[in-house]
């Protein structure tokens, strides 16, 4: 080697390290490096190519010569063509003429031309420690005269260079793998979770409800869901948009009610910096935040005036304005409102706008309180049952008889949020395998809050319950009155005696 070419490559060696240190940009960097070897080694295509581990793909990192396009679409397997088997095997390649080798892909389909196919093409691997992670790759003119081997060594030097800027890529790359698949993966789980088949309900009024869901998920429709609270309108607000073909956007949820005054239009619309006191930043409002996705407007009814008009504005015209700014901004939101306010009325006395109304009343679903699907109770009660005993660790099985008819014959003027605190409750409470009566709320024991359910006497309420212990030893014996009775703790004359005055036939569980 003369003194002049050790001379020119040491200062290219000098001119890429410079490169590396110059830029906090990872990309940046290496495309620099790629055009320093663009002009000292006369090379016409250079790529730097990085393993994916998960999938056994090679992809084109950075390229010099190579359009965007062509580097997103190029993808390798391991073992495929030269850079695939420098990849695998760890070794390096270089080829006098691409035209002369058979394994040569051009899978970037940038060598047609005839001259380009007269090419030189050197390919060395990028390692971490022993393990490859990927390759650096040279096209040059050809020349009889230049020594290969010596630029396949020049390649090598430089490779082991850049090694740390490509192990960061990687790295970089397989975070952002791992946190798509981690998406993808909560995706599925909130799509499974709120999906129509997970809404508990059989009765005739919930069917409808089903399918009026599924009927106006997969379009743009604005869908109003009325009904008192508790009832389970966010849950259906969930089914809707992860039903949708909107449901890997965002969906974002706002409380109308539990927003000040003074701060809902900040709140939903966003404001500019210095807007009001305190507005010391620009803030993005709810419905820039939901862009392409879903927003769901909870409490509707209780939104202001200037509010209304502002939100009759997007659903018009798809678009606002940030609180305190001029710029106009488009907005592709599809809404989901829910109220357990009387509308019409609001719109009679005008607290709320009747055009307004007539917008966002384009699909109502009416969700029927509790007390309207009392075939639908025993199975929210198991369901929630089955809920609570799993989280609290518990062995509870069923709910007793006389338990339920007491679930049975309430009002429930909380709807299903009651009835779910009330088992929540009755869980925490038992200590056994079943649920009694005695392990509900006073207000379902005495019936005083709905009327429905006599006061009992002292000695009416020791009957209720010993009937209650006497049918659940026979249930859990399958009718074997020794064994209820030991259960009891009692003697068989004693427990038969009881199960005759209260007409409890041992037959019947047999």
């Amino acid at each position: 080697m003369t003194a002049l070419k050790t001379i020119e490559e040491v200062t290219l060696l000098y001119e890429i390290t410079m490169a590396l240190n110059e830029h906090l940009e990872l990309r940046k960097s290496l495309y620099k490096v790629l055009d320093i070897l663009s002009s000292s080694m006369k090379m016409v295509r250079g790529t730097i190519t990085i393993l994916n581990p998960m999938r056994n793909e090679i992809n084109i990192e950075v390229a010099h010569g190579l359009a965007q396009s062509t580097m997103n679409r190029v993808k390798y397997k391991l073992g495929e063509g030269i850079t695939g088997k420098v990849i695998e095997t760890g070794k390096p390649v270089f080829i006098p003429k691409i035209s002369e080798e058979p394994l040569f892909l051009d899978r970037t389909a940038s060598r047609k031309k005839k001259q380009d196919r007269e090419h030189s093409f050197i390919c060395v691997p990028i390692k971490k420690g022993k393990q490859v992670i990927g390759a650096l790759s040279v096209d040059r003119p050809y020349q009889k005269s230049y020594a290969l081997k010596s630029g396949q060594k020049l390649l090598e030097v430089i490779a082991t260079m850049v090694a740390s800027h490509v192990i960061k890529l990687e790295t970089i790359r397989m975070e952002k793998e791992r946190l798509r698949e981690e998406n993808r993966r909560l995706q599925d789980v909130l799509k499974d979770k709120y999906s129509i088949g997970n809404i508990v309900g059989n009765s005739n009024k919930m069917r409808e409800v089903f399918q009026m869901i599924s009927q106006v998920c997969k379009s743009n429709a604005t869908v109003l869901i009325r009904g008192e609270s508790g009832t389970g309108k966010e849950l259906v607000a969930n089914s809707i948009h992860f039903s949708s073909h909107r449901s890997k956007s965002p969906f974002v949820k706002v409380n109308c009610a539990a927003l000040p005054v003074n701060l809902i239009e900040s709140e939903l619309f966003g404001h500019e910096k210095g807007a009001f006191t305190g507005a010391i930043k620009q803030k993005i409002g709810k419905f820039e935040l939901a862009h392409k996705g879903t927003i769901f407007l909870d409490e509707i009814g209780s939104l202001g005036l200037d509010v209304q008009a502002n939100l009759l504005r997007i659903l018009q015209e798809k678009e606002f304005e940030r609180v305190g700014g001029h710029r106009t901004l488009k907005t592709d939101v599809r809404i989901v409102a829910a109220t357990n306010k009387n509308l019409e009325e609001a719109v009679e006395d005008a607290s709320f706008r009747g055009d307004l109304y007539y917008r966002l009343n384009v699909f109502p679903i009416y969700l029927p309180p509790l007390r309207e699907r009392k075939t639908d109770i025993l199975l929210l009660a198991d369901h929630f049952l089955e809920k609570y005993a799993r989280e609290n660790h518990k062995k509870i099985k069923r709910l007793s008889t006389p338990a339920i008819d007491m679930l049975m014959e309430y009002h429930w003027p909380g709807n299903v949020r009651e009835l779910e605190n009330c088992i929540e409750r009755a869980v925490l409470l038992c200590e056994e395998g079943v649920i009694h009566s005695y392990h509900l709320p006073p207000t379902l024991q005495t019936g005083k809050e709905s009327g429905t359910v006599p006061v009992l006497s002292l000695e009416d309420a020791v009957a209720r319950l010993e009937k209650e212990m006497i049918i659940d030893a026979l249930k859990n014996t399958r009718g074997n009155v020794t064994a209820a009775a030991e259960i009891l703790k009692t003697t068989v004359r004693k427990f038969a005696y009881k199960a005759q005055k209260y007409g409890v036939d041992y037959k019947s569980y047999r």
